[in-house]
């Protein structure tokens, strides 16, 4: 009962958030995909002149399959930019590019957050794949240590979360600096660059509020069933 009732006043309004958020994030991708640049450069174009201009030469941007799959991947220093990105020349594609050249930039300033997020990506796997067996092994068990355990290891999920707001809102920041300050695009574009990482950046937001009202639930649920 408690169960239910828990879920309900925390997760499914962190949940609904969640959907308003992903729904806002589609709409405005598809909305500024339709807006053409003025000077014709695509996702990768912009890509390249960021990393360029911050003496990343030695990052490659290839192409990738799948809808807004598009990553910095920091190990092998690739830029991966998805089909709707890659080649477009749309305002969208021109602002999803230059926030993925943010995080390699963000790479080699060695900006902290992103450091540390990096530092506790093992622990948060291992807090995602091992928190629930342990609390639910200890609640039955009667073992507090293990539901303990279980509870401590998934707050990591939510701190990588937390962690995470800040090196994708820098991301964002330098993507817009780099745009703005390089006059290759409009005022008017530059807007809908804003707006399409505006949205995105809602959707860490709500990832962050659905893992601490899991976390919360789950706290108030077990020391609840402990009185």
């Amino acid at each position: 009962m408690y169960f239910d009732v828990y879920y309900l006043i925390l997760v499914v309004p962190a949940l609904i958030f969640a959907m308003i958020a992903q729904g806002r994030v589609s709409s405005t991708f598809n909305k500024y995909s339709n807006m053409r640049t003025y000077s014709g450069m695509t996702g990768y174009e912009a890509a390249r002149r960021i990393l360029d201009a911050n003496g990343l030469r030695h990052v490659s941007i290839e192409r990738v399959s799948g809808h807004l799959t598009d990553h910095y991947d920091p190990r092998s220093n690739v830029i991966r930019l998805s089909d709707e990105v890659y080649n477009m020349n749309s305002v969208a594609a021109v602002g999803v590019a230059a926030h993925e050249a943010g995080h390699a930039v963000q790479y080699a300033k060695n900006y902290a957050p992103i450091k540390v997020r990096s530092a506790i990506i093992p622990v948060t796997q291992l807090g995602s794949t091992l928190s629930m067996p342990l609390v639910l092994i200890g609640f039955f068990m009667q073992a507090e240590v293990l539901v303990n355990l279980g509870l401590l290891l998934f707050a990591t999920v939510a701190i990588f979360q937390l962690v995470t707001l800040p090196v994708e809102f820098n991301a964002s920041n330098r993507a817009v600096y780099a745009l703005e300050t390089s006059g290759t695009i409009g005022t008017e574009e530059l807007r809908g660059v804003k707006k399409v990482l505006g949205a995105a950046a809602m959707t860490y937001v709500a990832a962050l509020a659905v893992s601490v009202a899991n976390l919360l639930r789950l706290i108030m649920v077990f020391g609840r069933r402990d009185d």
